[in-house]
């Protein structure tokens, strides 16, 4: 536990699908349409819309990467200059942790986590090659998450929280879906950030068109996610001639890396300029694996546009910013400056655990928060109270 004093909440953790994650509960109707697995030249792949889908290189996960394998290459520490293969490192035969609850609580017991928000590895890179099927889009992930509530549950034992994938392509298909994992103790569902596409094409997600979804979230206190994955936007790595696959999300020299566009900071710009948080004053919103510097560049733009425009918005929007939105920032980010940003109450810790990216020791977190001058009382709000609370839905 690196020495902490209390049990902490991780709001970045992972599991790694199970072979049958999206066909166990398949639709007969939907089956060819959504997500299959073939024999390809003797290695099984997985096909989504009956194309090969390459978001991960090995979807059945094992072997596996270790936790924690690229650290210091996301620290921005690459001194031999290996690949990312290479800096995958050995891989290893996948752990019971990564796909059994009871396995998890007993790893989660010797990491020292209370409880944790469980997410998804595989999930949130299918949406976008099922866009344009959108019936077959929402069957999918209806199946996806049935399976999620057999094998993790969506609140297991008070300790486990995972996270029911949410579309929003369908909007009757949403509010159902929301419907049924609030019915089934949900207390955080996830989803990408972009744009989205609908029968009538692309729009916000902060469109009227989504009402009922927010509505129900509102009313219902559940706390949505935003999680980094494929979105619309892998779309304009291809009209600049790069690669959309994964390997050009790893690339420190990659277009993706260079350029501006940002999903998330597009999404919650989106969100205030069609006023979501005013017309849905309970919403509770978290950032997650999407870093912080995305805050900077917004809180920039709020204070400008409010300076010329004030009277476009019913209080200064950074303050809106604050009430409703939690931000999980890469550890490796400026912490003290979204500190002065959004203040310690609305950071949350989340190690990316079993992830190469990730900590291989979660509690490490607390050296990055003190190498900012956190005191201990700020790093036990970040690391335990901030995610326990988004843990509980407000009556």
């Amino acid at each position: 536990m690196a020495g902490l004093p209390f049990r902490f909440f991780d709001c970045d953790n992972h599991y790694y699908e199970a072979l049958d994650a999206f066909t166990r509960y398949a639709e007969p109707e939907f089956a060819r349409r959504t997500v299959q697995w073939a024999q390809i030249n003797g290695k099984p792949r997985l096909l989504v819309a009956g194309k090969v889908n390459r978001f991960i290189p090995n979807p059945t996960f094992d072997p596996v990467a270790k936790p924690g394998a690229m650290d210091e290459y996301f620290r921005g520490r690459n001194p031999k200059s290996a690949d990312v293969r290479q800096l995958f490192g050995e891989l290893e035969p996948i752990r019971p942790a990564y796909r059994d609850r009871d396995a998890r609580l007993a790893l989660m017991d010797e990491q020292g986590i209370q409880g944790t928000l469980l997410l998804p590895t595989l999930g949130v890179g299918v949406e976008q090659a099922l866009i344009h099927d959108i019936p077959a889009l929402a069957s999918a992930f209806r199946s996806f998450n049935r399976w999620l509530d057999d094998d993790w549950g969506y609140a297991y034992q008070e300790r486990i929280f995972a996270a029911p994938y949410i579309t929003l392509a369908d909007p009757d298909n949403a509010v159902a879906e929301l419907r049924r994992a609030l019915d089934r103790d949900a207390r955080f569902v996830v989803m990408v950030a972009g744009p989205v596409m609908t029968v009538e094409g692309l729009k916000s997600p902060a469109s009227p068109y989504f009402e009922g979804f927010w509505q129900l979230a509102n009313d219902s206190g559940i706390t949505v996610v935003y999680h980094s994955g494929l979105t619309y936007y892998t779309n304009y790595l291809a009209d600049w001639g790069e690669s959309s696959e994964l390997e050009a999300f790893k690339a420190s020299t990659s277009f993706h890396a260079l350029s501006s566009p940002d999903p998330v900071h597009d999404t919650f710009a989106s969100m205030f300029a069609q006023r979501l948080f005013t017309r849905f004053p309970r919403l509770r919103l978290a950032v997650i694996e999407s870093g912080s510097t995305w805050v900077l560049h917004l809180f920039e733009k709020l204070k400008k546009i409010y300076g010329k425009a004030p009277f476009q918005f019913p209080e200064d929007p950074r303050e809106t910013f604050r009430r409703h939105v939690w931000v999980a920032p890469f550890y490796e980010d400026e912490l003290g400056r979204l500190k002065e940003l959004v203040g310690v109450d609305r950071i949350l810790m989340g190690s990316d655990f079993p992830h190469v990216e990730g900590l291989a020791e979660p509690a490490s977190y607390r050296k990055d928060l003190e190498n900012f001058h956190f005191t201990p009382a700020e790093i036990e709000k970040i690391m335990r109270t901030n995610g326990l609370a988004l843990a509980t839905r407000p009556a």
